[in-house]
């Protein structure tokens, strides 16, 4: 799903095909905590899956409107926001590395123009279907692989900026796209189904029994994806770690800081203004209740902001256990994500017929712990083949196809 890392021989504690070899790098470098960061939340993202698959069930319209959700269920759904903004950023980051291991500037574009089709297609083809589990398709839903795919073509473009523009043409995105927010076009209008797709997350009617979802509009995702490009040269094996460290986590302060501020004050950055709530609690919870849909600036403050500092903190413990465990996942994130799709949706299947569900009734658990348990079982019954796919990539770096998952 994402660019290749630049990757070395296994170090000698290891075997020549341990999967902890394509995440390794270099000395001085540290890409291991990049995978180990996509690892963290590629195993968030499952348990937010589970939940789309085993908790649809439980009457909340939003699982993170703090007046009428549990704050289980609120914290659990506020993680997995992590997801797609350390996805779409690292996937800037990785895109630098491709051309900082030895490819020109016009390899990357290229590289990134076909990466983003394949991710397009199969966002259309493997993913939808895994969803829906009907075909032909009734329904598309345009949802973060589509984004993915999108930004990567878009940043395909970017490239070729200087990297101040780039870096102000990030900022731009991300920080301004709110104000675009009143803006909407009628379903007649020539401009519906692009800006549909750029911003206003809505439905595309495309024939009599096909409709489109626009769950993912586009537009502030190419800032996340250039902002990541622009900051690959923190990357560099060159650059001392305590200096990237301090980088990141000043970024991560300034997000957070920003994010706080614009919060209390209720202004820009998100249409959704919190409320005191009955307790504490509830008042947090509305604090932190923030839009996904496109990812409002807020949204994307917070996010990030956490997310560097998880970035930081890996990089530090990049040698232990846990960290390595993680990076495994993170090596062969698309792997992954069409594995645990296609486990979910069959687990699920299995459940429906075993309890003879029909007439509108769905399978689903009572409580949100029993989220977590399922998710936690699934990743250490998952991790034999993610091991071995991530051996696989490792070692057969002549199959090209490989760098594609």
């Amino acid at each position: 799903m994402l660019p290749g890392h630049a990757r070395t021989a296994a170090p000698p504690s290891l075997p020549a095909v341990s999967p902890f070899a394509a995440v390794a790098r270099p000395a001085g470098g540290r890409l291991l905590s990049i995978d180990a960061l996509r690892g963290l939340v590629i195993l968030i993202m499952l348990l937010d899956h589970v939940r789309d698959m085993f908790f649809l069930h439980v009457q909340v319209t939003d699982p993170m409107d703090a007046s009428a959700t549990t704050p289980a269920l609120f914290f659990s759904r506020l993680a997995a926001h992590l997801c797609a903004p350390v996805f779409i950023w690292l996937a800037g980051v990785s895109a630098w590395l491709y051309g900082a291991a030895g490819h020109d500037r016009g390899a990357v574009s290229g590289f990134l123009l076909r990466r983003g089709v394949f991710l397009v297609v199969l966002e259309l083809t493997l993913v939808g279907f895994a969803w829906t589990w009907t075909f032909p398709p009734q329904v598309v839903y345009l949802q973060v692989i589509w984004a993915i795919g999108l930004s990567m073509m878009a940043l395909a473009a970017l490239v070729w900026l200087p990297r101040p523009m780039l870096i102000a043409a990030g900022i731009a995105l991300v920080a301004g796209h709110n104000l675009l927010s009143p803006l909407h076009f009628p379903p007649e209008s020539v401009w519906h189904i692009p800006w549909a797709i750029l911003h206003d997350r809505t439905w595309i009617d495309i024939a009599d029994g096909l409709k489109v979802r626009t769950s993912y509009p586009v537009l502030p995702w190419i800032g996340v994806i250039a902002l990541g490009y622009a900051a690959g040269p923190w990357f560099a094996a060159s650059m001392p770690a305590g200096t990237r460290q301090r980088r990141l986590a000043g970024c991560a302060v300034a997000a957070l800081a920003g994010f706080a501020v614009l919060r209390v004050l209720n202004g820009y950055g998100q249409e959704q203004k919190w409320m005191p709530g009955s307790d504490a609690l509830h008042t947090a919870m509305s604090f932190l209740n923030v839009t996904k849909y496109p990812p409002s600036l807020l949204f994307l403050l917070l996010t990030l902001g956490v997310g560097l500092l998880l970035l930081v903190w890996l990089e530090r413990a990049e040698r232990g256990w846990l960290a390595r465990r993680l990076a495994v996942f993170g090596a062969v994130p698309m792997f992954f994500y069409l594995l645990h799709l296609y486990v979910l949706q069959l687990l699920y299947q299995a459940c429906a017929h075993h309890w003879d569900l029909n007439q509108g009734r769905v399978f689903g658990f009572d409580h949100v712990w029993q989220l977590w348990l399922v998710a936690a079982v699934l990743a250490v019954l998952l991790w034999p083949a993610v091991r071995w796919f991530a051996a696989l990539k490792a070692r057969r770096r002549d199959w090209r196809w490989l760098k594609y998952f």
